[in-house]
């Protein structure tokens, strides 16, 4: 038996930790569910299950690798969760499932593929963060889910004869009874995006129990 082979997987699995490495201290960093352990071992376990695949026989390859992205997509779900009115991890899940396809396209020593993805995968997770924070600045539509005290007598008027003083678009999206507290869901807009009044009427209200952006 050729020991060459050994090294060469032994070399596929080392790079596949070098790469699971990379992606999850930036996960560690911003302390997000799946951080700098569980990357190394999604992208090593996906390396090592396609290495395995080809061992196995051609007819196999294929299933398992299917098996792979299902297996994937549980973990993924996993760390995908609904805080409030907004959703929180779906960049840890995409993480999730590119790093398992770097595992398997390094188990088939498609490197260059390999080495091109994970640099466009640092580029977007390091240099265009301060981007996206600059867009975010740039919205011009909000969404707050505001709850008020059983229920908040005249606050629903008030507030949207707050919204029309000052020039904001609004749409009330959603109406609800909980608890004896009445919860309105608004979608506001600001062309100048001062949400800072928005926040300070809410604050300020005697109705207002709790609110969300």
């Amino acid at each position: 038996m050729d020991i060459s082979i050994y090294f060469e997987e032994a070399a596929q699995v080392s790079v596949a930790f070098v790469i699971g490495a990379i992606i999850g201290l930036e996960r560690e960093f911003r302390s997000k569910p799946a951080g700098f352990r569980t990357m190394i071992l999604i992208c090593v376990g996906s390396c090592l299950y396609t290495i395995i695949s080809k061992e196995t026989g051609a007819d196999n390859a294929d299933r398992i690798a299917s098996n792979i992205v299902t297996g994937i997509g549980f973990i993924g779900a996993g760390v995908i969760f609904k805080e409030g009115i907004t959703v929180n991890g779906l960049t840890t899940a995409a993480l999730i499932w590119v790093t398992a396809a770097l595992g398997m396209a390094i188990g088939y020593h498609n490197y260059p593929l390999a080495i091109v993805v994970s640099s466009m995968v640092v580029i977007t997770l390091f240099v265009l963060e301060p981007v996206h924070r600059i867009i975010n600045k740039f919205h011009k539509v909000k969404d707050y889910k505001i709850r008020t005290i059983e229920l908040g007598n005249n606050f629903n008027a008030e507030l949207e004869d707050f919204f029309k003083y000052h020039g904001l678009t609004y749409r009330c999206m959603k109406f609800t009874k909980e608890n004896n507290d009445a919860i309105y869901l608004y979608r506001v807009g600001s062309p100048n995006r001062n949400y800072d009044l928005v926040s300070q009427f809410l604050l300020n209200h005697k109705d207002v129990k709790s609110f969300e952006v």
